[in-house]
């Protein structure tokens, strides 16, 4: 069979552990054999990272915008226990998040939805969208451990020399401090992607934050929200027949509980990276949610929702057998291959991703799966396959 061509190349962005492992069986197995890949390849696994000063994510960052379009592998954001792991120079901090800074972007997030998969939530008909805030907040704060007693304080220098300052807290012994900043242009452009999206996908949109409590920061994204909704989206919005609802983020958790989904929910940075975890491990597991960086100046950055699953790794490590689900991963992909189809006008392309795809749930609705659906699917004695030949299955069905 002719492999299909490509033009312009996906920018790759390798990753850790065990997710790195299903990244080459993938490539190996799903795509080679039937695409003329062209990839522009960037390493960024942690050992990489740290042998680079992570010069590396920056670099992917940097080919993403040349490029428009990338994939990549989930990677270790590295804590303590990491330093010591992979003798690190320095504790690095999330590559996703100096990747979403870079360009930019706002994640969308939603469930890949497969039949003898059901919802926990019993109520959830439809998939439910995160788009999720892709800068600033606690991903790139600055944090302070106090050491005894003393006063901590905001401090705003204006360039010219005045001061603002506002006490954070005196403190009477040690404590712990922490800085945080947001972007008005960063989080117009959050608005902006969060309505056009929803106007691409005609669903309602819901914004969350805790503006009651947050009486600055938080209501600062709400009235940006608004101000945006009001100048730019509402008659599109009415024409569309779609709904813009803003509410505190606690009654929005309240409320997604009892909806029956379809709809897009917009979260700060923090509550997006958290909700979207439990909307996807909701809706069967934390392996089965696409996520894709949409950026408003046409970047797009696929990647699995999940981590590295660090504990398949170790078990891969010392030669036992594992039952690791690739979905979201192959996911990653499809999306990354479609994109980059529609863009340099490669039909082709698109048709191969939307097959891969098929193939995948086809493989999971004939009781083939991995053994964290096996868990959880209503199919009568499904099949539990290792991580190998899940993806060797779902070779199979897309040879079909």
């Amino acid at each position: 069979m002719e492999k299909i061509k490509m033009t312009t190349p996906l920018v790759e962005m390798d990753g850790d552990e065990m997710t790195r492992i299903l990244w080459q069986m993938i490539k190996e197995e799903l795509l080679l054999p039937f695409i003329d890949l062209k990839t522009e390849y960037y390493d960024l696994g942690l050992k990489h990272r740290n042998d680079t000063d992570d010069q590396v994510t920056v670099d992917s960052a940097n080919a993403t915008k040349k490029y428009g379009v990338a994939v990549k592998c989930a990677t270790i954001t590295p804590n303590a226990a990491r330093m010591t792991e992979y003798d690190l120079k320095e504790m690095y901090k999330s590559p996703n998040g100096t990747i979403r800074a870079m360009l930019d972007g706002t994640v969308f997030r939603a469930p890949i939805v497969v039949k003898g998969i059901e919802p926990c939530v019993k109520n959830w008909k439809k998939p439910i969208t995160l788009a999720r805030h892709a800068y600033g907040d606690v991903y790139k704060n600055t944090e302070m451990i106090v050491p005894g007693p003393g006063k901590v304080e905001l401090v705003y220098t204006a360039e010219d020399g005045s001061e603002t300052r506002e006490l954070v807290h005196n403190f009477a012994g040690p404590g712990i401090a922490q800085g945080m900043h947001n972007l008005d242009n960063s989080i117009e452009s959050f608005a902006k992607s969060c309505f056009n999206y929803a106007l691409d996908i005609k669903q309602d949109l819901w914004f969350a934050t805790k503006d009651t409590i947050s009486k600055k920061y938080d209501h600062t994204f709400k009235d940006i929200f608004q101000e945006i909704y009001d100048r730019e989206y509402k008659e599109k919005f009415e024409a569309a027949g779609i709904e813009y609802f803003y509410t505190l983020i606690d009654d929005a958790v309240a409320r997604v509980m009892k909806a029956e989904g379809g709809f897009i929910w917009a979260c700060k940075n923090y509550d997006g990276d958290v909700m979207s975890d439990m909307v996807s491990s909701a809706f069967g597991s934390l392996a089965m949610m696409t996520s894709v960086l949409v950026s408003p100046h046409g970047y797009f950055e696929y990647e699995a929702a999940h981590g590295t699953v660090q504990r398949h790794y170790y078990k891969h490590l010392n030669g036992e057998e594992t039952s690791t689900n690739s979905v979201a991963t192959i996911f990653a992909w499809t999306g990354a291959l479609r994109k980059r189809g529609e863009m340099d006008g490669i039909s082709e392309l698109c048709g191969f991703a939307d097959r891969l795809e098929k193939a995948t749930l086809t493989t999971i609705e004939n009781g083939k799966m991995t053994k964290d659906l096996a868990l959880i699917t209503s199919i009568q004695d499904p099949t539990v396959l290792n991580s190998r030949d899940f993806i060797l299955e779902i070779r199979k069905e897309l040879e079909k």
